[in-house]
């Protein structure tokens, strides 16, 4: 028996390494899954990071756009009073200035928070930006032409705020093309 005592001792190292590689083995496979996870929770982190910004961001553009669009209200009313008060009336001069100027500093107010008036007379009808409130028999134009603009639109960091209320002189509608090729 003292033989068989002798093989195990000197199997025994052997197996003993066999079993300590295994069990490593096993660690290093825990410690990659673990770091596997690790660098998922990491992007997901970032995932939602950007996600937060990016709601937050559009969040206050929202709010932004819903305070222009009522300011944008008091300054037709302001326009409305700057051509009645050019009409006459006690004390015009006086009302006039006044008017010019919240009228003003109205304007300067609006632009530094980003929004940009749609320039629309002279230029060609755009549904996209126009609103054709009116449409009249046109000239030699070859597109449709904004003429008036009843109301004015306006832009808010590059989208559209309001469209303008335009009035529009229709496009020649000469024929195409020439007569007896």
């Amino acid at each position: 028996m003292k033989a068989k005592n002798d093989e195990e001792m000197e199997e025994s190292p052997e197996k003993r390494l066999e079993a300590l590689a295994g069990e490593l083995a096993a660690e290093r496979k825990k410690n990659d899954e673990l770091l596997t996870r690790l660098k998922y929770a990491q992007a997901d982190l970032e995932n939602l990071r950007k996600r937060m910004d990016k709601e937050v961001r559009e969040a206050g553009e929202s709010m932004a756009r819903s305070l222009l669009t009522r300011l944008l209200v008091v300054q037709d009313e302001l326009d409305l009073a700057s051509r009645h008060s050019d009409e006459g009336s006690h004390g015009g001069d006086t009302l006039k200035e006044g008017i010019a100027m919240v009228k003003r500093n109205l304007a300067t107010a609006l632009e530094s928070a980003g929004l940009q008036r749609i320039e629309a007379v002279g230029k060609p009808f755009d549904p996209a930006f126009h609103e054709a409130v009116e449409k009249v028999e046109g000239g030699a134009h070859e597109k449709d032409m904004v003429v008036l603009e009843v109301r004015p639109g306006f832009m808010f960091r590059g989208a559209l705020l309001r469209p303008s209320m335009v009035k529009v002189e229709l496009a020649s509608k000469a024929p195409k093309g020439g007569e007896g090729s």
